[in-house]
C-alpha cells in the first residue's frame, strides 16, 4: 500500500494548486482524477477564462508557478460596472503604484502550467484516468482502493471534485442548492479597438454581460465574453450564426470596442448556487466547488477555491510543525472556522447582487444607477470594493500575502 500525507480526489485547477502548495512545503500528496490529460489539455476543450485576483496571483508565484505563467495572462488594470448602457458607471482603477487588480488567464493555460508543475514535483503522485472505487475513513486514517487495483493511504482525504462531489455526498454533508434558471454563454472574439486592460461588467435584467480582457494575438485585440441569458434562450444563442451572434454581442456592449470578428467556439453551462453546511468531516476536508458554488457575477468562484487552498495549506503546514496528525479534528476545525465566514459572505453577496440587478423596470434601474454613483463618489467605500476584488480582505493566509505558509 502506497502512502502520502494527503489523498486529493480531483486534479482540476483547485486540486492541482493544493497539491503544488503542499509540495512547496514538503507535504506529499496522491492526486486521483478520472480525467484524461490528452483531452483536458487539448485546444478547444474549455474556452473559459478566469480572473485570478492579485492575492491569488501572489500565492501562485509563492508556490513556484510564476515563471510558468509569465506572459500567459492579461493584467486587469481597471473594472467598469454599469447598469445596462445608461450613464452613471462605476470605475475601479487602482493607483499607479498599486499594481493590477488581477490577471485574466485562459483556463487551458492555467491547466497546462499546473499539470507541467505537478508532473515535475517530487512530492506529487498523479493518478490520472483513475478513480477511487472504495474509500474508508476511520479514526486511524484513510485508505482507498483505486480503479487501477492499487491501494493508497493517508491521514487526510481532501475532496476537490467539483460541485457534484460524490465524496461530499457519501459523507452525508448537507448542502443548500438552487438554480438561477440562467445559463452562461462562454466565448471570445477579436475587436477593432483596444480594451486598455479594462474588464467590463454590464448588467441587464437577464444577467451580467461581462467582457474580459485577453492578451492580443498576433496584433489582434481580443476579449473573453461571459454572457448570462435565460436558460430557455441558451440553445438558441448557440445556434445563431457567428455573424448573428457577434451582432447581438456588439449591440449588448453598445459598440464601444468597434467591429467584432473571429468568434471562438461557444459553450454554455447552467448557473446555480450551492453551499455546504460544513466543509469538514472525520479525516475529510472539502475545497473549491465541492464546498461552495456561486454566481459568476463578480468572477470570484475560482478565487474562493484558491483561498481554500491557501488556508488549508497553512493549517496543515503549521499542524505538521507541531507534530500533529494531519487528520486531527483540531486542525480540521481550524480550517472550518477560518473559511466559514468568507465563503458564506461572498456567496451571499454575489447572490444578492445578482438578484438586485435582475429586477426589471425603470425605477429599479434608477435606484441601481444612484447606488453606483454613490459608490463612485465615496473613495473609502470604493477602496473596500477594490480590496474585495483583489482578494485582500479579511484574515489572509500567508500564501495570499506572497509568503510561505
Amino acid at each position: 500500500m502506497e502512502k502520502a500525507d494527503v489523498i486529493i480526489l480531483g486534479g482540476g485547477l483547485v486540486g492541482s494548486t493544493l497539491a503544488l502548495a503542499l509540495d512547496a512545503h514538503g507535504l506529499t500528496s496522491i492526486v486521483v482524477d478520472p480525467a484524461d490529460p490528452g483531452v483536458t489539455l487539448a485546444p478547444g476543450f474549455d474556452g473559459r477564462a478566469s480572473a485570478i485576483a492579485s492575492a491569488s496571483g501572489r500565492m501562485l508565484a509563492a508556490i513556484g508557478l510564476g515563471d510558468r505563467l509569465a506572459g500567459m495572462g492579461c493584467p486587469i488594470a481597471s473594472i467598469r460596472v454599469s447598469d445596462g448602457l445608461a450613464p452613471g458607471a462605476l470605475d475601479f482603477a487602482p493607483g499607479a503604484d498599486d499594481g493590477a487588480l488581477g490577471v485574466m488567464y485562459e483556463n487551458r493555460s492555467l491547466r497546462i502550467a499546473l499539470n507541467d508543475a505537478a508532473q515535475a514535483a517530487a512530492g506529487i503522485d498523479l493518478r490520472m484516468r483513475t478513480r477511487a472505487t472504495t474509500v474508508d475513513r476511520c479514526p486511524t486514517g484513510v485508505t482507498a482502493v483505486l480503479s487501477d487495483g492499487t491501494s493508497v493511504a493517508a491521514p487526510l482525504l481532501i475532496a476537490a471534485e467539483g460541485r457534484n462531489s460524490p465524496t461530499r455526498e457519501a459523507a452525508g454533508i448537507k448542502i443548500a442548492r438552487w438554480s438561477y434558471h440562467h445559463n452562461a454563454i462562454i466565448t471570445a472574439f477579436d475587436h477593432e479597438r483596444p480594451h486598455d486592460n479594462c474588464a467590463f461588467e454590464i448588467f441587464y435584467p437577464a444577467g451580467p454581460f461581462a467582457i474580459l480582457p485577453l492578451n492580443d494575438v498576433e496584433g489582434r485585440h481580443r476579449s473573453a465574453l461571459v454572457w448570462t441569458v435565460s436558460a430557455r434562450d441558451a440553445a438558441g444563442m448557440l445556434k445563431l450564426s457567428d455573424r448573428g451572434f457577434l451582432a447581438e454581442a456588439a449591440r449588448g456592449m453598445g459598440g464601444f470596442l468597434g467591429e467584432l470578428s473571429n468568434l471562438a467556439p461557444r459553450s454554455t453551462y447552467p448557473l446555480g448556487f450551492h453551499h455546504a453546511a460544513r466543509i469538514t468531516a472525520e479525516r475529510l476536508a472539502l475545497v473549491g466547488d465541492a464546498g461552495h458554488g456561486i454566481h459568476p457575477i463578480a468572477g470570484q468562484g475560482l478565487n474562493l477555491g484558491l483561498r481554500d487552498v491557501a488556508t488549508l495549506t497553512q493549517v496543515l503546514v503549521e499542524g505538521r510543525r507541531l507534530g500533529l496528525d494531519l487528520g486531527d479534528p483540531a486542525l480540521l476545525s481550524r480550517y472550518e472556522r477560518w473559511r466559514g465566514f468568507d465563503t458564506l459572505s461572498v456567496a451571499v453577496a454575489t447572490d444578492t447582487l445578482n438578484r438586485l440587478f435582475s429586477v426589471p423596470g425603470k425605477a429599479a434601474s434608477a435606484v441601481r444607477r444612484f447606488g453606483l454613483s454613490a459608490v463612485q463618489a465615496l473613495p473609502p467605500l470604493k477602496a473596500r470594493f477594490m480590496a474585495e476584488a483583489r482578494g485582500e480582505s479579511g484574515d489572509l493566509p500567508r500564501l495570499l500575502q506572497g509568503f510561505p505558509a
